[in-house]
């Protein structure tokens, strides 16, 4: 079950306990362990991500590699920080600081040395027990509100890749792929991607 980090913890790293944390309370955390914040409240990261999750990102970030090689967009994988916008607001001001499992960008100008400042294209989310409700509803709403194009949400117990397109501010699920399926990616034109590959099906 996810928890938000206690009181007590905010208190050990000299922070005042608030309702709400900002991207500048961020830069201050001396916590132990990485952490998240979601509309001002602060989320573990913990525990770390099974051999399987591991498995499954590597093999994703493989495909894209060999894809974006000599191309525009770029991509990173966690851990690397996503300061996503809030109207009216400035980035230091944004309380909406979150790690995805995998990212991809296109508009250089959101790339900086910290992280990503802005909304990037396409975000994909592995999902795990510890993750199930972050990554399906908070950070899905999240997403959507931000204004982050394509999401997908990889479950591996299932072999499932759930594939979610911004349309007129709401997303809609576009497909699921399943299994051996071929899946295909809205944000890079051409972008195939063998789902018995990434989930390592054999047989």
């Amino acid at each position: 079950m996810e928890k938000d980090v206690l009181h007590d913890s905010a208190l050990d790293v000299g922070l005042a306990y608030r309702e709400n944390y900002t991207y500048a309370d961020y830069l201050k955390f001396s916590f132990e362990e990485m952490v998240e914040i979601i509309r001002g409240k602060i989320f573990k990261m913990s525990p770390a991500p099974n051999t399987y999750h591991q498995d499954i990102s590597r093999n994703l970030c493989g495909a894209l590699f060999t894809y974006l090689k000599g191309k525009n967009c770029k991509f990173y994988d966690a851990p690397f920080d996503v300061i996503l916008p809030v109207k009216g607001k400035t980035f230091m001001q944004s309380d909406r600081v979150v790690q995805p499992d995998i990212v991809v960008i296109c508009n250089p100008e959101i790339i900086k040395e910290r992280g990503c400042f802005g909304a990037p294209d396409w975000i994909i989310e592995i999902v795990s027990p510890f993750t199930t409700k972050k990554d399906i509803q908070l950070k899905f709403d999240l997403y959507e509100e931000s204004g982050v194009k394509e999401y997908w949400i990889v479950e591996p117990r299932n072999h499932t890749v759930e594939v979610f397109v911004l349309k007129e501010d709401k997303y809609k699920r576009i497909t699921t792929y399943v299994g051996d399926d071929i899946a295909f990616s809205n944000t890079l034109e051409g972008l195939e991607i063998d789902l018995k590959e990434i989930f390592e099906i054999t047989g």
